[in-house]
């Protein structure tokens, strides 16, 4: 739990994307590097969560931004790295994973959690009324 937090926090420090790719890791042809990049920004930082490849300052995304040049340069299609990552990391490294049955809590769980939070809520409201107008009479 420590090692998420402390990644996170480094990620959340580290704002300054400007270093994302050295100069020497980019391609030198222009199409493939902006396929790299288009790549980069369409998949998540496992380590950070919140933020993309692109964005990333983790190791382990730059890491993944060198893989994605080698397997672009390799000749394999967006696709092909794009099914590669998932098959090593799951649709959570997506940034828009697919609507399946096993990404529901992707994309639903947020939505139920602020539901979750609403009914707490009001549900305390209702208690502290009627608290209140038993407390009054």
């Amino acid at each position: 739990m420590k090692r998420v937090l402390l990644s996170l926090l480094f990620c959340l420090l580290s704002a300054n994307s400007a270093f994302a790719v050295a100069g020497s890791e980019k391609l030198a042809d222009p199409k493939l590097e902006a396929r790299a990049v288009a790549l980069q920004k369409e998949l998540r930082c496992v380590v950070c969560q919140g933020q993309s490849l692109d964005e990333s300052d983790a190791p382990l995304a730059a890491d993944l931004r060198h893989l994605i040049r080698v397997r672009i340069k390799a000749g394999d299609s967006d696709e092909q790295v794009e099914q590669y990552l998932v098959a090593r990391y799951g649709d959570f490294i997506l940034m828009k994973p697919p609507l399946e049955p096993n990404t529901y809590a992707l994309w639903f769980g947020p939505l139920g959690i602020l539901l979750m939070g609403g009914a707490a809520v009001a549900l305390v409201i209702v208690r502290a009324r009627k608290r209140l107008d038993s407390a009054g009479r």
